[in-house]
């Protein structure tokens, strides 16, 4: 059975020949596998993990030059400088790019977050090229998907917080919400006519449409379901219809405990969540997938915090069998962990990830 086939039966909560698998790992933990098989290219590492999945660079960045900082740092496509951090050490290093600033922390109106200087435009990206990297996906007959890299994902409440800082935004919602109401507007605006103009371009070859926003703590939603829908559930909707007028799947990803808000996010159209963070409070897979394994499919739910980095082979293998049992009945699941898989893994986890992905992931 092919990618295809096998991602189409589990998406309609049939069971496949076996669990769709994908793959989300650091670019280290990458190389570092490259490395120890020989192999030359990252597509050749999705074919030996047996990955289901491919995720397309999407459009090429051709605005105004970012501006780079005396201190380093380098604004992103929203005018929020970031610097790069370099976290551990040897060949389980990462680099990230953690923000410095958040250029709207201090505007005191509205006026003045509408008079901003650093709102982007869809025209600074040439669309041209994602047609010819869908098709090549497509040509391998695995599931072709959109998402963007992470600093750059169909997003309202993230982009938010890096431009007016975490607690202000929040503030916002109670203090200023005429705020935080124009800045999601803003925000899912610019991404809904991005994603359309990149859907546009690849001509009916993307087969999902991921967005990603965190509306979760592990302790809770960011915010109550009430704000929620106010604030953020209308361009929610509009990314998920605009997927479904394209023909793709919708896929969110949100760490975090977001139980209260997935009668919601079904209520949208949502089709697939992602990553079911085992350690978020009222996350329990077998729960959700009772209470709404008919009406969604969930991609995730390995854990990245404790299993992965700090188990054993044996404890990898016995965390997948769970998952499976809890999720898989039925169709509606993908292999996946709950986020990148860090540089700190031992990897010899990871290739026993993989290999409990197979052995563990049949359904007969």
């Amino acid at each position: 059975m092919d990618s295809r086939r096998r991602f189409a039966l589990a998406l309609s909560h049939r069971q496949p020949d076996r669990v769709p698998v994908d793959y989300w790992a650091d670019a280290a933990v990458s190389a570092r596998l490259r490395e120890r098989w020989g192999l030359a290219s990252q597509e050749e590492l999705l074919r030996r993990l047996g990955v289901d999945f491919r995720y397309i660079d999407g459009p090429d960045y051709v605005g105004p030059e970012l501006r780079t900082h005396p201190d380093g740092a380098v604004e992103d496509l929203w005018g929020v400088p970031r610097i790069p951090v370099r976290v551990g050490s040897g060949d389980r290093a990462a680099t990230y790019r953690e923000v410095t600033a958040s250029p709207l922390a201090g505007a005191g109106s509205l006026a003045e977050v509408r008079d901003y200087p650093g709102w982007p435009d869809p025209d600074w990206f040439d669309y041209a090229c994602v047609r010819r990297q869908a098709a090549r996906a497509r040509r391998d007959g695995k599931v072709v998907i959109f998402m963007g890299d992470r600093l750059n994902r169909c997003a309202q409440l993230k982009p938010a917080m890096y431009l007016r800082g975490v607690a202000r935004i929040l503030e916002d919602l109670v203090l200023a919400p005429e705020i935080a109401e124009y800045l999601f507007a803003r925000i899912g605006g610019f991404y809904l006519e991005y994603a359309r103009r990149t859907l546009q371009a690849a001509d009916g070859a993307v087969d999902v449409f991921f967005t990603g926003d965190d509306f979760g703590t592990q302790a809770g939603p960011f915010m109550s379901p009430a704000m929620w829908r106010r604030f953020l559930r209308p361009g929610m909707e509009a990314f998920i219809d605009l997927g479904h007028e394209f023909g793709c799947a919708v896929a969110h990803h949100s760490c975090g405990a977001v139980r209260p808000i997935i009668p919601d996010l079904i209520d949208c159209g949502l089709d697939i969540l992602n990553p079911l963070q085992p350690e978020a409070r009222d996350m329990d897979p077998v729960e959700l997938k009772r209470s709404f394994g008919d009406r969604l499919c969930f991609h995730g739910s390995i854990s990245i915090q404790h299993t992965l980095p700090f188990g054993t082979p044996r404890d990898i293998r016995d965390e997948v069998r769970r998952r499976f049992e809890a999720l898989a009945d039925g169709g509606g699941f993908i292999f996946c962990t709950a986020h990148n898989i860090q540089p700190d893994t031992p990897i010899e986890n990871v290739e026993a990830l993989f290999r409990a992905y197979r052995e563990c992931g049949r359904y007969a």
